[in-house]
């Protein structure tokens, strides 16, 4: 902690340096840095992204949708290197303006229609294909409810939590405490949740279940910044036990390999199809 206190200045300037890990590819302006045109492939959906929890959560879906046996949902997934600047290339803005993974060109209809939000990603394809959402009433009402919780909820644990405990260039105290409450308070409303039904929304499986798994179950199983024991994971049983149920399923484990970064041997960084996770 530095000894003199931070006094902000009348008018905030960028200061290039700053931002620790991620300092190269942050910025305070939208759009293009650079034209690079996306490439597309030969399937319906094209997938533009990488194996972070956000992205994580539609490669899954489109897994899902596949055991189910909609073969309409077939996609090409193209892994978007963020380190790189990527989401800065001309393609990608025009998909996605606001250049965060994940991005999709649903090209099924008359029309190609972007999509952009993992939220409206998967929102847009369980209301295409029938499935993980219920189409009326109480039930639906609930899915969303859970969805958008996610939504409001993991940028405190990523952003806030996982940003000032793993990546910031020095470990600061305060902000490890605020968003450590924080991300442990969220743990309790899921493990309270979770105490009476299978599933985050009830008794069925649900985009719920597949937008919350890829944060808070990747957090207690203890893959995410390695924060497992710092944050006493094992105490919300619930909430690992629902965690463990996810990771079973089969399109679980295959959406979790594609657009994987780094060198392990699951990793399928761009998916084509079945035979490239079989």
């Amino acid at each position: 902690m530095s000894s003199a206190p931070y006094i902000p200045p009348k008018v905030w300037t960028w200061d290039k340096e700053s931002g620790g890990r991620f300092a190269s590819i942050n910025r305070p302006v939208s759009g293009p840095t650079h034209d690079k045109e996306l490439p597309v492939g030969e399937h319906p959906f094209q997938l533009y992204s990488l194996g972070t929890p956000n992205g994580v959560k539609v490669t899954i879906m489109l897994e899902e949708l596949l055991a189910k046996g909609h073969k309409g949902a077939e996609y090409d997934a193209w892994l978007i290197d963020i380190g790189e600047g990527d989401q800065f290339g001309s393609g990608f803005v025009a998909v996605n303006p606001n250049s965060k993974i994940p991005a999709l060109m649903d090209r099924s209809g008359a029309e190609p229609v972007r999509v952009f939000e993992s939220a409206s990603i998967l929102f847009h394809l369980a209301e295409k294909f029938g499935e993980f959402l219920p189409a009326t009433g109480p039930a639906r009402t609930e899915v969303m409810n859970w969805v958008f919780w996610q939504m409001g909820a993991a940028p405190y644990l990523g952003g806030g939590f996982g940003h000032f405990y793993a990546y910031a260039p020095e470990k600061w105290e305060y902000p490890i405490n605020r968003f450590a409450m924080e991300v442990k308070r969220q743990l309790d409303v899921l493990d309270k949740a979770l105490a009476d039904r299978p599933f985050i929304a009830g008794e069925a499986y649900s985009i719920a279940d597949i937008a919350i798994y890829p944060w808070y179950g990747r957090l207690v199983e203890g893959g995410a910044y390695n924060a497992g024991e710092f944050l006493s994971v094992q105490q919300y049983e619930n909430v690992i036990r629902w965690a463990k149920d996810i990771a079973a399923r089969p399109a679980v484990i295959r959406g979790k390999r594609v657009n994987k970064p780094g060198d392990a041997p699951d990793a399928v960084k761009n998916r084509h199809s079945a035979a490239d996770l079989d």
